[in-house]
């Protein structure tokens, strides 16, 4: 994280109201305005005002569905401040510290705001939006990150298989390309219960790809979730994901772990 882009997040947690609005997302994510305002009884004008702040600085992401602006917090430049100074002076109390932040992020990034589920995850990487999309659609580079190689020729309308790369030719995850606008949108479906009958309905996953000065910034919304055993899933795998895929779009290499499995995460 850059010096300003820290300024910018200092600068919006200093503030009582924008903290309570990260407290009213934290309890209950993916709200509207309507709804953080009559929560707080608050003026729409102040909520925007405060909203705006939060979201340029990072720690809050708008997902758009039809008219509405759903508004999701996003942990990831709190997670950013705690690496720079608690990892490299206390190591081993933020082993803990990890364990009760990846349980938050994992409420944090739900939606009640319907039945079904949702998770969505932000982070900001230091490439080209073709780079990335490159990385999300190229089978060896997916295999280098993500642990199995996403195969298709990525057309709407086209399959895609999440296959085994211990050359056994398993495939544990298929879905199909809802749309495709390189470099900044991809939509597929996950069919994950490829063993069970009858098979559950498929879920959604977005990508969006949005340059952002001099980097992108990713976001990832995943939908029509079967459950909360789902939920648990991925809140810990899409983390592991894009974390790989940071640093391999960024040092060239990923991090020292173990590949995130996507049939683990979805059972």
């Amino acid at each position: 994280m850059s010096g300003e882009a820290m300024d910018s997040v200092f600068k919006a947690l200093a503030d009582p109201t924008r903290r309570l609005l990260l407290d009213r997302l934290r309890e209950h994510n993916g709200q509207t305005l309507r709804e953080l305002c009559e929560r707080l009884d608050m003026a729409r004008q102040s909520a925007t005002q405060h909203l705006d702040i939060l979201v340029r600085a990072g720690l809050v992401t708008v997902v758009r569905r039809g008219r509405e602006r759903l508004h999701y917090l996003n942990p990831a430049p709190i997670h950013e401040i705690e690496e720079r100074w608690i990892s490299v002076f206390d190591k081993p109390r933020l082993q803990a510290l990890s364990a009760i932040k990846h349980q938050a992020e994992e409420y944090a990034m739900t939606s009640e705001s319907t039945s079904v589920p949702t998770y969505v995850y932000v982070t900001y990487i230091r490439a080209s939006a073709e780079q990335v999309w490159h990385a999300l659609t190229d089978a060896d580079l997916t295999a280098r990150f993500w642990g199995h190689a996403n195969v298709s020729d990525w057309q709407p309308g086209s399959t895609w298989e999440h296959q085994r790369v211990d050359g056994s030719g398993a495939v544990d995850v298929v879905g199909r390309v809802l749309k495709a606008e390189p470099p900044t949108s991809l939509v597929i479906t996950f069919e994950d219960s490829l063993d069970l009958d009858p098979p559950r309905e498929p879920s959604v996953v977005t990508f969006l790809v949005e340059p952002h000065q001099d980097i992108v910034r990713l976001t990832v919304t995943h939908e029509k979730l079967a459950n909360q055993e789902m939920l648990n899933g991925i809140s810990q795998g899409w983390p592991a994901v894009l974390a790989n895929l940071k640093s391999l779009l960024e040092t060239g290499d990923v991090l020292p772990q173990a590949p995130w499995e996507m049939s683990e995460a979805h059972t």
